[in-house]
């Protein structure tokens, strides 16, 4: 599944154990991301703060962001495994992840997910030649239940203590870096924090505080654009439209306008997920829109919610325009470029089919052509290939 969405990778090494891991995030989150913009849209629409606020159709959101979109990552994990039984094993797993914690628990069930299913892979192969004639779906059935059981007992024991202490660990950074005046370097951890989805505990159980008090005093604050800052999300999201893989540029747009419209910045957290090295782009962004905030000596009057353009123009204050929009603009310029340049701008895209099966000159094909390597690994290759001008 994963292959349908990243270049198939050869080779081994670290390079090649990354980029296989960023091709299985893939097929676990890019199947499920029609789930996540329609979040997205119910969000944007029907919260509080939203365009259409509607109290009713706003108890869609906490349900779907906590229990829906975190099982259907773990069941499609779960499937990539271990087909149809992995899948629902991987998806009763999840179910302990997401009662362990009081965030959403995407991380844990792109771990738990898989692992439940391999479990249950071994299980099989060892029973399975062991099951007498008549059995086999009493004990399909069963152990199915009891490794799935097992796992989401283990994620609610396990789980909850290690998110607590990660997201006190986070806290306390952001909060000494704040101390010592070192607001950019606030990125390194607002932003991985973000993407594993501890941006609200961030958010508002440090830095809103802390802006709040700021702004009583000064009239407004820095603190609050800290972490709801769209440029970094813009820029990531730019770079993916332009040179990410092409199966999942379609997708984009409605991120964008989710995003940096909405004002829903976990629209775009998958798309970090499944290649995991964007999380840099999204840090350079976020300290270089810090960096002109201070330059600038930008503020929000209030904690912008959601972190949309919008909720940014009704809390700037006056004079304070062109600090606080040049910051984003900077952000989303600084994240994009970076971004590009860890897409390859565009180098590192799949081939379309079409291509891929494409005859090259000399009659291999284009995948051999661009893997002299993998060509040369058959004999009769080597027997009867030419030499090249070089040995010539």
């Amino acid at each position: 599944m994963a292959a349908a969405y990243t270049p198939a990778v050869s080779g081994s090494g670290l390079k090649a154990g990354v980029q296989r891991l960023g091709g299985h995030l893939a097929g676990m989150v890019m199947p499920n991301i029609g789930a996540f913009i329609a979040w997205g849209l119910v969000t944007a629409l029907f919260i509080p703060t939203g365009w259409l606020p509607n109290k009713h159709f706003g108890e869609l959101v906490d349900p779907t962001i906590t229990y829906l979109l975190p099982i259907l990552i773990g069941y499609t994990g779960g499937r990539m495994v271990h087909g149809q039984r992995g899948a629902v094993v991987g998806a009763v797993a999840t179910m302990g992840v997401v009662v362990g914690s009081k965030i959403p628990m995407f991380l844990g069930a792109m771990i738990v997910g898989p692992f439940a299913a391999y479990l249950l892979k071994k299980v099989d192969g060892y029973i399975q030649e062991r099951t007498r004639t008549g059995f086999e779906m009493l004990v399909d059935n069963f152990t199915a239940g009891i490794v799935g059981g097992a796992v989401a007992v283990f994620g609610v024991w396990g789980v909850g203590p290690i998110v607590r202490q990660v997201t006190k660990g986070a806290g306390n950074g952001v909060e000494w870096l704040i101390h010592h005046h070192l607001l950019p370097l606030a990125s390194v951890l607002i932003e991985p924090a973000k993407v594993l989805f501890l941006n609200n505990a961030v958010n508002h159980g440090v830095l809103a505080p802390l802006g709040f008090a700021e702004a009583a005093k000064d009239g407004r604050s820095i603190l609050f654009m800290l972490e709801s800052n769209p440029g970094p999300g813009l820029g990531v999201l730019l770079a993916y439209l332009l040179f990410g893989p092409r199966s999942l540029r379609p997708s984009v747009p409605a991120a964008i306008i989710i995003h940096f419209l909405g004002g829903i910045h976990e629209i775009y957290f998958p798309y970090i997920l499944m290649k995991p090295r964007l999380i840099l782009a999204a840090i350079a962004g976020g300290a270089a829109g810090i960096a002109t905030f201070m330059a600038t000596d930008a503020g929000l009057v209030a904690a912008p919610s959601p972190g949309s353009i919008f909720a940014y123009v009704a809390e700037t204050p006056k004079h304070g325009w062109i600090g606080v929009y040049l910051g984003i603009l900077i952000a989303a310029a600084v994240s994009f470029a970076v971004g590009a340049a860890l897409l390859g701008f565009g180098r590192f895209a799949e081939k379309k089919p079409d291509e891929t099966t494409a005859e090259a000159p000399g009659g291999t094909s284009e995948a051999a052509a661009e893997d002299p390597a993998g060509a040369a690994g058959a004999p009769a290759a080597r027997e009867t290939a030419s030499p090249s001008p070089q040995e010539a």
